[in-house]
């Protein structure tokens, strides 16, 4: 698919690793320490990773070769207008997952491809509906899973997914961290254009 280069993904998630890893393709992990997630505050919904993901696809554009293509990503959780990132403690995590709690709230990854070359970005959004959930669920959850690495505070493919996600309306894999159907038709894209 994309035999003239050698994919490099930019993340220490394993959850974005093994989700590439699911489309068979050959591919290198490339995490630079440090690099800056700020945003203009302006920013809204989609855009915000969209940003993100860019700005970490210029981080990393001086290590690439001629012969690599870059992946980098970031995603988001958007609740009544608000970003819910990482929780730095688990009272935090509590406070994001009673915030979830009976709510539908949007998962959005963007997504960018860079060359020394050339350079493409997507966004990709689900609607992800929580059902009303009592504090005892929460603090089993945070207790057991300590989901301090998981925007939201949450994985949906753990315990809290199983008993709390009502419904989602778009992709599954993207409330996970990388929108991979998506990927892989940019992908496809992305290698047509360059030959």
């Amino acid at each position: 698919m994309v035999s003239n280069y050698r994919i490099i993904l930019a993340s220490a998630s394993p959850r974005r690793r093994e989700l590439l890893a699911g489309l068979g393709l050959q591919f290198e992990v490339r995490v630079l320490s440090s690099i800056d997630e700020s945003y203009p505050p302006e920013l809204q919904g989609g855009d915000i990773p969209l940003y993100i993901s860019r700005a970490k696809a210029e981080a990393y554009r001086a290590t690439l070769t001629h012969d690599e293509l870059l992946i980098t990503a970031d995603t988001i959780v958007w609740l009544h207008g608000h970003v819910l990132g990482k929780p730095h403690s688990e009272d935090e995590a509590r406070q994001m997952l009673a915030q979830l709690s009976g709510n539908t709230h949007q998962v959005y990854t963007g997504v960018t491809l860079t060359t020394t070359r050339h350079s493409e970005s997507f966004s990709c959004r689900s609607d992800v509906t929580f059902a009303t959930l009592t504090a005892e669920e929460i603090d089993h959850y945070v207790t057991h899973y300590h989901p301090l690495d998981k925007a939201g505070a949450y994985g949906i493919q753990e315990w809290i997914g199983y008993v709390g996600v009502k419904s989602i309306t778009g992709s599954f894999y993207n409330v996970m961290g990388l929108p991979i159907q998506r990927l892989y038709q940019q992908l496809k894209s992305f290698a047509n254009k360059q030959k």
